[in-house]
């Protein structure tokens, strides 16, 4: 098996697929590479692939009638995007653009659509994949809609801490570096606004910022401040302050 081919077995739809199978998915694709800042599609694209990400990372996102971005996903290694590909084409409804250099994997939405057909672990995978992203998409777009700036940024670190959070003695480390610029990127505001409320959340000892990395010190007092469900992983954690968790908890 060819080495850049590695991640397919490691994917969770692929990896039930027989080795002749992974080589049919294998010679029908290619490897693209990608600077950071590239883009990897357009919307008015034809959607005729489904994108596998081998190395760095993926942003997904729509422009608003402002010219500003407005993010739908990040992408990282070992997950597929672009799966509009395998409802049967049509175009691009967004762009993706490489965040970090990126090595791709093309994968033609026919071969992904044959596999449906004869493996109902593929099939599910795939009707997971989409449900779950529409989800978030549509979880993401009524905050942008319904919640001040405050609001939207608390949201989105702590959508980060779950996708990339790594308990540590201080809380939770948000494990990825994120400008104040590409912060407010993704919550529809301006960089100006996303530093001044960085630093109010730093006062109130709700976060840490350590070389452009932040660290939730309160995680689920924020997740209660805005309603926000989290994973089981989190309730089972201890937050720095306890008792302003508890005294939030009761407001």
């Amino acid at each position: 098996m060819d080495k850049n081919f590695w991640y397919l077995k490691n994917c969770d739809l692929f990896e039930r697929l027989s080795q002749d199978q992974i080589a049919h998915v294998e010679r029908n694709s290619s490897v693209r590479n990608f600077a950071r800042g590239n883009m990897v599609y357009l919307p008015t694209e034809s959607s005729d692939s489904v994108y596998l990400l081998l190395s760095g990372r993926i942003k997904l996102y729509h422009l608003t009638s402002e010219g500003k971005q407005a993010l739908l996903a990040l992408i990282e290694p070992g997950e597929l995007f672009g799966e509009l590909a395998i409802l049967g084409g049509g175009e691009r409804e967004e762009y993706a653009e490489a965040m970090l250099k990126a090595s791709i994997l093309r994968i033609p939405g026919q071969i992904i659509q044959d596999l449906m057909e004869h493996h109902a672990t593929v099939s599910l995978g795939v009707t997971k994949l989409m449900g779950l992203r529409r989800q978030r998409i549509e979880q993401r777009l009524k905050s942008l809609l319904f919640r001040s700036n405050r609001d939207r940024l608390t949201h989105l670190l702590l959508e980060l801490a779950e996708k990339y959070g790594r308990f540590t003695n201080e809380g939770v480390l948000i494990n990825i570096k994120l400008s104040h610029q590409e912060l407010a990127s993704i919550i529809g505001s301006t960089r100006e606004t996303v530093t001044v409320l960085l630093g109010e959340l730093q006062d109130e000892r709700s976060i840490d910022i350590q070389k452009r990395h932040i660290i939730l010190r309160k995680a689920r007092y924020l997740a209660h401040s805005i309603d926000f469900k989290l994973t089981p992983a989190f309730q089972s954690k201890p937050d720095q302050s306890g008792e302003f968790i508890l005294r939030g908890a009761e407001a």
